[in-house]
């Protein structure tokens, strides 16, 4: 392992043969086809039968675009990943190596992944190999700790009577699965919708903020986080996803496509927004149809280049995190993405690291890429409908699952 760090730091060697296991065996290469065993959705109404997908082995050089990769621009991301997957037997041995390898070599970068790693092209049961690309962003929110004037919208933190449970602590095949909902007498019954939370009680005083635009408001859930520019503090704070009330998320520009009030093509965030502006009258039957409902906390922003914490509790990188569907691609893991730019033909390939998760993320092949904070990034992910496929890199003595 030493030999090969120092070969990685210093980048001046031809490619070495990965190292053996820590059993003293060779390390097993993938199998020609690898079929991941997917977990159980956060929550069980959310559950569907979607078939597991098919790995299937690969060569670096079969990757469009790979070699014309920055790997640098991928590094940290990756390395975050690692801060958590260091601790799984089966990444110990690569994410160790990788803390010697040179950061700012692009050719050493490149050689540990093509050493240490099979990249693994992802294929649904019915035989596709691309899928859906969309993109996200972290926002910004104008708003006060008080309300008053224009802030009239507030950010809810999570309610008391909001209940979470983990099964898998009972039931181990229930691993990933958790049940959200209201405790009643000695019943777990559903928690209450976006339209009966807006109208409920039971959030009174748990106001987190308060807010001057209720469109926004509302896709911030959809980010998942964002940031909010506070006028009676003149300060900036960031608002982080705590919990959901359980209910799957359903997309209104979907809403909008089936009512025929939008095409497909139209249905982006800005679409979305202009329909709402034209018929004002409306926003609240067009938000009530998605009944999942997002709680927020505060938290510090002591560095505004770094972003918000993904599923995998590590910070997002702009333009090389995405968010997957964890009951079939492993979190924390890189992932060649191929796809085309936000509303372009223009090819985007480029290594990325799956490190977060979304309620509208389902699917072995479905992919949201994080554009990161600012005006460009809130263009672009709103434009973004691509497809793509993906690659993931598993560590080559990695077990087939």
């Amino acid at each position: 392992m030493g030999a090969v760090a120092l070969v990685l730091s210093a980048c001046t060697t031809p490619p070495v043969a990965p190292p053996a296991a820590s059993s003293g065996k060779a390390p097993a290469i993938a199998p020609t086809v690898v079929k991941p065993v997917p977990a159980k959705p956060a929550d069980a109404k959310d559950a569907t039968d979607v078939a597991a997908p098919t790995f299937v082995p690969a060569k670096f050089a079969a990757l469009p675009g790979w070699a014309r990769d920055d790997m640098r621009a991928a590094w940290p991301a990756f390395m975050a990943s690692c801060g958590v997957l260091v601790k799984r037997p089966d990444w110990k041995e690569s994410c160790t190596i990788a803390r010697q390898v040179n950061a700012d070599s692009d050719k050493a970068i490149r050689l540990f992944f093509e050493t240490f790693f099979v990249p693994n092209q992802v294929v649904t049961a019915d035989g596709a190999n691309t899928g859906l690309v969309t993109g996200y962003y972290e926002p910004l929110l104008h708003g006060a700790r008080k309300r008053g004037g224009p802030y009239q919208t507030p950010l809810y933190k999570v309610p008391d009577d909001l209940v979470s449970v983990d099964l898998s602590g009972v039931y181990p095949e229930l691993k990933n699965m958790r049940l959200r909902g209201k405790l009643v007498g000695k019943k777990v019954i559903p928690y209450a919708t976006r339209a009966d939370i807006e109208r409920a009680t039971s959030v009174t005083g748990k106001e987190l903020l308060w807010v001057d635009d209720e469109v926004e408001a509302f896709f911030l859930q959809v980010q998942g986080s964002g940031r909010v520019q506070l006028t009676d503090t003149q300060e900036t704070v960031r608002v982080a996803y705590a919990d959901q009330n359980g209910h799957p998320y359903k997309s209104i520009g979907r809403y909008l496509v089936d009512k025929g009030e939008l095409t497909l093509s139209q249905a982006s965030a800005q679409g979305i927004k202009a329909w709402i502006a034209g018929h004002p009258t409306r926003k609240d039957e067009l938000f009530n149809a998605n009944p999942s409902y997002v709680f927020f906390k505060e938290e510090r922003l002591p560095d505004p280049k770094v972003g918000p914490k993904g599923a995998l509790g590590v910070p997002l990188t702009p333009q090389r995190s995405v968010a997957i569907d964890s009951r079939f691609l492993p979190l924390g893991a890189p992932v060649f993405l191929s796809t085309t730019q936000a509303n372009s033909e223009i090819p985007m390939q480029r290594l990325v690291m799956a490190q977060d998760t979304g309620g509208a993320i389902r699917g072995p092949i479905r992919v949201d890429y994080f554009f990161g904070f600012g005006a460009e990034a809130a263009e672009n992910a709103g434009r973004m409908k691509q497809s793509g496929a993906v690659w993931v890199l598993l560590p080559k003595q990695a077990p087939a699952r």
